[in-house]
């Protein structure tokens, strides 16, 4: 995300790089309906949340605590409430999946009044974060995910690829964050130099009738020297190794791993569209949204790829 999460956990082993066969138990399926087009990439990974409830030997669902603590003054805990019908995270299916093949990830914030973390911290409302650290790991290639996002001044959805040493020093990949206006994303990079508040970005709008609240496949194409940002196949961002040395030293030959998450609030949806009350970056047209339940996004499938 723009402004990082700032991991606090151990350092965990790599399960796959690209280069390495996909994991014992990772579903690589052949592209039907919604799922992605063919290609002659090999598939690493792929998860089209087509279970009963979300992969945990592929997914860690993160809780807001002493080792996932809240930065970015964002205003949500995260919790681990599967399968609660009204959980943050769950598997959906038929008309609650609104247009994927075979199920989605439904991600959806809620209103919890005065919820309490493990380390006793308050917050008003809660929401879902997932990630493959320790699972699913790589360096190189194509990571794609198609997502339906809400519109609502600071919701903040986001897909984005993180380093599994210290931030900035082992690099962030913003595939794709938005802070509530539907007109755009935007993608960015963050390392050594150039993270936070990072001149490494690029907002991406859309064509005439499109927006956020509709289907679209966000991607990354990741290479030794360059990382191209693609919106629908639509190229939004290029960054050579050159534009990134400008600022500060290249990290992105590395191993990292995938984030989905829906933050609520904070300084970058501040810093655009500045609201201050009712909570920063969070007016109260979308507090009452949380509170009508209607704050979710949704994810068809994840997929990461490498050149044969």
């Amino acid at each position: 995300m723009t402004y990082a999460w700032r991991y606090v956990l151990a350092a965990l082993p790599v399960v796959i790089a690209c280069g390495a066969a996909a994991p014992t138990g990772t579903t690589v399926l052949p592209p039907t309906g919604t799922t992605p087009a063919p290609t002659t990439d090999q598939v690493v990974f792929f998860d089209d949340f087509s279970g009963p409830a979300v992969d945990r030997t592929r997914w860690t669902v993160r809780v807001t605590g002493p080792e996932n603590q809240t930065v970015n003054n964002e205003q949500q805990a995260y919790v681990d409430d599967e399968p609660n019908a009204d959980a943050t995270l769950h598997i959906v299916n038929g008309a609650d999946a609104a247009g994927a093949a075979n199920g989605a990830l439904r991600i959806a914030a809620r209103a919890r009044p005065g919820f309490v973390t493990p380390d006793g911290n308050r917050f008003d409302f809660v929401s879902g974060r997932l990630d493959t650290r320790g699972k699913v790991e790589f360096t190189y290639g194509t990571a794609s995910a198609r997502m339906k996002l809400p519109a609502g001044a600071g919701l903040w959805p986001a897909f984005w690829i993180l380093g599994t040493g210290p931030w900035p020093a082992t690099g962030e990949i913003d595939v794709m964050e938005n802070v509530g206006d539907s007109s755009w994303t935007s993608a960015a990079l963050h390392g050594p130099g150039y993270s936070g508040n990072t001149p490494i970005v690029q907002r991406a709008g859309f064509p005439a009738g499109q927006d956020v609240t509709g289907w679209h496949v966000y991607a990354v194409d990741w290479a030794t020297d360059v990382l191209t940002f693609r919106v629908d196949d639509r190229t939004v961002y290029t960054v050579p190794r050159s534009a990134v040395e400008r600022y500060g030293q290249w990290a992105f030959d590395n191993p990292k791993f995938l984030i989905l998450n829906l933050a609520l609030g904070g300084a970058y949806p501040r810093a655009v569209n500045g609201v201050v009350t009712p909570y920063p970056g969070l007016p109260n047209s979308t507090v009452q949204r949380i509170r009508a339940d209607s704050a979710v996004v949704l994810v068809d499938w994840v997929r990461v790829t490498r050149r044969q």
